[in-house]
């Protein structure tokens, strides 16, 4: 054992929950580790969808570039009956609007997210530890003390705060005896399998639908020769192994031939999970995607709800690691627990309409994409409280495009880019407070957006298109303030100094 001195945050799992969280908290100058028990990052293409929302969380976290130069758009399926193939928009293609920068789904192997992710975190001076395992978990009242195994032999990391992003079968769950309530059903598995294909066209996701539920998906993986194929079993169907074993399964159902698998780069047998933790945490320690809620693969909702569950937590954690009320953290659960019992339901429906052939259940659209996700009427954002014409306290924060005093033009996200809150003042009067709002030296400090002019009458942006009105639903005097994590946090439409005031005291130092 050794002498450990206090980190402020310690991440047990680096998937994408995991990794997104501590690229947050890192930004923050907090001091952080992240242990996973893989001996190496995560090799298979399992969960391949990146939502809009996530795309945009990505971006402000400086990992988009590398999610978009390793996908692509999701190309059309391709419906097999028979001989014949008919092609059906799964993903309507959307154009970039200016309140919505990325407004379709990114198709993208899961590796490739892990390490855009790892590349990031590396980028800020940290490094995944990988072969190191939880086994125990101790707290008090200001730390935790976790137990690492790894081929050194056993370390203490003591933590202010640790935080458990380690996957359906949580180690840290179970040590916080968290029940995990829902479904797995034995009966219903998937075997998936990324392999170097031939003999079959890379234009379409190949779909092999057939009685019973069965069912043989192909869809290509962007920048490779493979395929994620996923074999719908059945019940007493023992999976196939060998890549001989798989191409006869793949000939029976499909009927055809001329498809062959060349590698095998990575293949799991997947039971679709249907759970959600009664709790996402205790004491001094929480829960983060795959741990705190596990759902079935269709409509591309886990791995994007835990990256948005690790942006949630992140800069809540780094308040209050400031000096802010720590019953600002009881609101993580508050805010992500019911998104996450929306989302299981969501995949659910889905999962069951593919396996009675519904075509409905192969559409995806706005809910999947989870721009609309909302935590009005929480801790947060009161139901109470002001609105504009489009948007109330507790959603997204759209973007916009803006032009500086300079004439250059800027995105609103390019203003908000970073941990900290931003405030919009539209209006003369709401200008002339946020120069007057006063705001705490520790924490995540406050960017402030001028749109008109400033209280002394000199310009500092400008809306010509009018597209941030439009977006934010402005008609007058209004003052804006935008959480850390793009959320909006406080709508003044009169008395702005005095009700934003009140509301930067629950959030802040």
């Amino acid at each position: 054992m050794n002498n450990p001195q206090v980190i402020d945050v310690l991440v047990v799992g680096a998937g994408p929950s995991g990794s997104a969280l501590a690229i947050d908290l890192v930004r923050r100058g907090l001091d952080v580790r992240i242990v996973d028990r893989s001996p190496h990052a995560f090799d298979g293409s399992r969960a391949k969808g990146v939502q809009p929302r996530s795309l945009e969380v990505l971006e402000d976290l400086g990992a988009l570039n590398a999610v978009l130069a390793g996908g692509g758009l999701y190309p059309k399926l391709g419906l097999h009956a028979g001989p014949f193939a008919v092609p059906w928009k799964m993903f309507p293609h959307k154009e970039w609007t200016p309140d919505v920068p990325y407004p379709n789904t990114w198709l993208i192997p899961q590796f490739r997210t892990d390490r855009a992710l790892h590349a990031r975190l590396g980028e800020l001076g940290r490094g995944i530890e990988f072969g190191r395992e939880l086994t125990e978990l101790t707290q008090d009242q200001d730390s935790v003390t976790a137990k690492v195994a790894g081929a050194d032999g056993v370390e203490e990391i003591v933590a202010r705060y640790v935080v458990g992003a380690d996957g359906g079968s949580s180690v840290v769950r179970k040590q916080l005896d968290i029940g995990f309530a829902g479904t797995t059903d034995e009966s219903d598995r998937v075997l998936i399998v990324d392999a170097s294909v031939s003999g079959l066209s890379r234009d379409r996701w190949h779909m092999w639908p057939g009685l019973g539920g069965k069912l043989i998906g192909a869809c290509p993986l962007p920048g490779s020769d493979m395929f994620q194929w996923m074999i719908r079993l059945t019940p007493d169907e023992e999976p196939p192994q060998e890549i001989g074993a798989i191409v006869d399964r793949i000939h029976s159902h499909t009927r055809n031939r001329h498809i062959q698998l060349h590698d095998i780069h990575w293949k799991s047998v997947f039971r679709p999970n249907i759970r959600l933790a009664e709790s996402y945490g205790r004491g001094r320690v929480f829960l983060a995607g795959d741990a705190a809620h596990v759902h079935t693969p269709a409509g591309a909702q886990g791995l994007n709800t835990g990256i948005q569950d690790g942006y949630n937590l992140g800069w809540k954690l780094g308040q209050v690691l400031a000096g802010a009320d720590p019953a600002l953290l009881h609101t993580y659960e508050a805010e992500r627990q019911p998104i996450a019992a929306g989302v299981l339901g969501l995949s659910t429906e889905k999962w069951g309409g593919i396996a009675k052939l519904d075509p409905s259940s192969m559409k995806r659209g706005k809910d999947e994409q989870q721009l609309a996700l909302t935590y009005y009427g929480g801790p947060l954002a009161p139901a109470d409280g002001d609105s504009t014409g489009t948007l109330r306290v507790g959603d997204r924060a759209p973007d916009s495009e803006l032009f500086g005093a300079d004439g250059a033009g800027t995105r609103l996200f390019d203003l908000f880019r970073g941990p900290d809150f931003a405030a919009i003042a539209y209006g003369p009067g709401a200008a002339r407070d946020l120069e007057r709002l006063a705001w705490p030296s520790a924490g995540a400090q406050l960017k402030r957006v001028t749109i008109g002019a400033a209280a002394d009458g000199s310009p500092v942006f400008s809306d010509p298109a009018n597209t941030l009105q439009r977006a934010y639903g402005l008609t007058g005097d209004t003052l804006l303030l935008i959480r850390p994590d793009g959320y909006i946090g406080h709508i003044a439409t009169r008395d702005f100094l005095t009700t934003t005031q009140t509301a930067v005291r629950a959030m802040t130092p």
